[in-house]
């Protein structure tokens, strides 16, 4: 009799366990998890995914990420409201300035001209990247770090300019968020402020003649067909963020939010050191599909640096406060 109760004993063990192992498998955190900006096979889209595949691997399971990519979950504005909001936990995300405008200090034109200057100064540790912290979680975001692209410039179709002076008859599309179009025209263009999924259809019926707010990799993947001419204006230094929604983060058992933190922290690490390999590799591809690039000399690029600077710091002082732009113009590069 012992025996076969010993056997029923173990047989109701088994059972249980099963029951148990299903019930983690069926009670798994579900997180969205999207980009703003990148396809899927993008170098933004390749770091999102792989960001969710680290998570699920490491939580064992614990944790599963549904990924949605550029425009899946609407247009820029539409997925970081849903980011904001909590629809979607996690982001890759070049941010709005609608909730804070002090956002806009990652816009800032001119803070930084150099690679080595650039990622110190967003690195953990790094002056941009502490103003940045503090920011996000005052409006709801929980702050991973940066995912830095490069230098921005300006692309455009049969005319280009060098100086403020020949940029007067050429009209660029710009960011949707302060200060990208107040910085184009500081340095002499006329301006249109586009969503990013509008850019090409504008660019093709000549609304505008070029495009002002990214780094080369887009507009030779999306625009080569369209544009002819690169100039590398160096007005932005191009970063994404990696963010989680505050409110779902802090919902996170203390596991769960060292999975999702430290790959977080790896996908950005990877970027660093990646980031300036993948701009000069888009910029040969750039070159080798028939589009002009075109480098300002360092005096070109001083006095366009100098116009944006006076232009548009006293504008950034009067939306983010003198702290925050006396803090950039105690740490930005020498012009």
């Amino acid at each position: 009799m012992k025996l076969k109760f010993s056997m029923r004993g173990l047989l109701v063990a088994a059972t249980a366990a099963t029951v148990m192992l299903g019930s983690a498998s069926a009670y798994a955190l579900n997180l969205k998890m999207a980009t703003d900006s990148g396809t899927k096979g993008s170098p933004a889209g390749d770091a999102i995914k792989k960001w969710a595949e680290l998570i699920e691997e490491r939580s064992q399971g614990d944790i599963k990420v549904r990924v949605f990519y550029q425009n899946e979950l609407g247009g820029q504005q539409e997925v970081f409201d849903l980011h904001v909001a909590g629809d979607v936990q996690l982001m890759l995300n070049w941010p709005m300035t609608s909730y804070d405008k002090r956002i806009s200090v990652i816009y800032t034109p001119y803070m930084t001209t150099s690679w080595d200057e650039a990622l110190k100064a967003y690195s953990p540790g790094g002056w941009v990247n502490g103003l940045l912290g503090g920011i996000y979680q005052d409006f709801g975001l929980k702050f991973f770090g940066p995912w830095p692209e490069g230098f921005n410039g300006v692309a455009t179709r049969d005319k280009h300019a060098l100086t403020i002076a020949d940029a007067k008859d050429i009209k660029v599309r710009t960011m949707t968020v302060f200060p990208a179009p107040q910085t184009m025209e500081a340095l002499g263009y006329q301006t249109a402020a586009i969503d990013w999924g509008e850019v090409y259809t504008a660019l093709q019926t000549g609304v505008v003649d070029g495009e002002a707010g990214n780094v080369i990799f887009w507009d030779y993947e999306y625009f080569r067909d369209i544009v002819n001419t690169y100039v590398q204006t160096k007005h932005f230094f191009m970063t994404g963020i990696l963010s989680m929604n505050l409110e779902a983060w802090e919902k996170l058992t203390p596991e769960q939010q060292k999975v999702i933190g430290e790959a977080a922290l790896e996908i950005m690490n990877d970027q660093f050191k990646a980031a300036k390999q993948q701009d000069e590799y888009y910029i040969q591809k750039a070159i080798e599909a028939g589009i002009k690039y075109i480098e300002p000399t360092p005096e070109q690029l001083s006095t366009l640096g100098k116009a944006a600077r006076d232009a548009v710091w006293p504008l950034m002082e009067k939306e983010i406060g003198a702290d925050i732009v006396n803090t950039i113009r105690k740490n930005a590069s020498p012009l």
